[in-house]
């Protein structure tokens, strides 16, 4: 079968027609900023590099809901991300790539490498709702990098 989205989410998978037109965001975890002032008003970063981790959104509205039956806050996914970090073509990408799929993991534009990664995220929690007349399926997915 034809794939229909570049996302991944393993062991759970994603079903035809519960991925078109899917958003994801990646944010840094609350915890990864330390910012603090000096007493001269200095702004300095006391943060620790063990907290350099992600957070995500991933929603979409589509025809089929997504394979989230059994999944629990607290499981365990492997996520083939659809959104692209970038790094200065000569450097090196800080996350494995998702590179899975028959799409190419990465590309290059400029002076720039792009590319998707794939992060081991935990389930947060996630929401699904259905319009039955109108026959669409919605639903959200938020996840931490562990």
């Amino acid at each position: 079968m034809t794939e229909l989205t570049l996302l991944r989410l393993d062991p759970i998978g994603v079903p035809p027609y519960s991925a078109r037109g899917i958003t994801q965001s990646l944010d840094p975890i609350g915890t990864a900023a330390q910012l603090a002032r000096t007493v001269n008003g200095t702004l300095i970063n006391l943060s620790d590099t063990a907290f350099q981790k992600y957070k995500s959104n991933i929603s979409c509205t589509d025809q089929q809901q997504p394979a989230l039956d059994g999944v629990w806050p607290g499981d365990i996914l492997t996520v083939d991300c659809v959104i692209e970090l970038s790094y200065l073509t000569g450097g090196s990408p800080s996350r494995p790539l998702a590179d899975s799929t028959s799409e190419p993991a990465t590309r290059t534009e400029g002076a720039f490498t792009f590319y998707r990664p794939r992060l081991t995220m935990m389930v947060v929690t996630y929401s699904k709702t259905f319009d039955e007349w109108g026959a669409v399926s919605g639903w959200s997915l938020d996840l931490e990098e562990v």
